[in-house]
């Protein structure tokens, strides 16, 4: 089995970088989202809350 080569000119088209950048921004929004989340559960005075999976944490202050 012989490997495909691209041309120069298909080599100058590929835009590399791409899925890097999206995995990145959804992180720092994920890291962000649960970061608010946490500090509003956590300043309050009685709290309680379920999350996705089934998880769920209640406290009294």
């Amino acid at each position: 089995m012989q490997a495909l080569k691209m041309k120069d000119d298909e080599m100058k088209m590929v835009s590399v970088g791409a899925g890097i950048t999206l995995t990145s921004v959804m992180a720092i929004l994920t890291i962000g989202i649960v970061a608010v989340i946490a500090f509003k559960l956590f300043l309050s005075k009685e709290g309680k809350t379920t999350i996705p999976g089934g998880f769920k944490f209640e406290w009294d202050a």
